[in-house]
């Protein structure tokens, strides 16, 4: 009788760590990975829409919502980006930057938005004569639950950024 009441214990045990496991492993899976890319034509060749947005902290300069820029000075760059409302701050780190192509790339370090393994890159490229594409590409991996939330937030800096690029280079 006490060995079939071990077993019965044994049993119990095995079903409670395999439930246990498979609850664990659920927490695990990771959204899958998304892209963003928006484009944008401007006035200006490439040299010249560079010189106005290439800096690293020149995104002050033209993303509506950033109201400051601080960088640390270090090789490659970290900024600090402050909402204009003080409410959010962004860290990001510069991971490549080649300006004879007019392109850098960065990494969040922090962010209050929804998503983790966020990377983007800004270039800029001609079309002809005195226009240039500015593309802005990001690819990230949202929160489980925030997908649109993500998707949605980063529409609207793409797309907010490159209006006042293009708005900056008009006049």
């Amino acid at each position: 009788m006490k060995s079939y009441a071990t077993a019965l214990k044994t049993i119990e045990f095995v079903r409670y760590a395999a439930l246990c496991a498979v609850a664990l492993s659920l927490g695990t899976f990771a959204a899958s990975a998304a892209t963003l890319s928006r484009s944008m034509e401007v006035n200006g060749a490439p040299a010249t829409v560079w010189s106005a947005i290439g800096a690293f902290c020149a995104i002050k300069d033209w993303l509506p919502p950033v109201g400051m820029c601080i960088e640390d000075g270090k090789t490659p760059p970290t900024r600090t980006l402050v909402t204009k409302d003080g409410k959010a701050s962004f860290v990001e780190k510069q991971t490549a930057r080649n300006d004879q192509k007019h392109s850098y790339s960065y990494t969040f370090v922090s962010s209050p938005l929804p998503v983790t393994n966020y990377t983007s890159t800004i270039k800029v490229t001609s079309k002809k004569e005195g226009v240039s594409i500015v593309t802005w590409t990001g690819t990230y991996t949202p929160d489980s639950g925030k997908e649109k939330d993500a998707s949605d937030a980063l529409n609207g800096v793409y797309e907010s950024g490159l209006a006042a690029i293009k708005a900056k280079l008009a006049k």
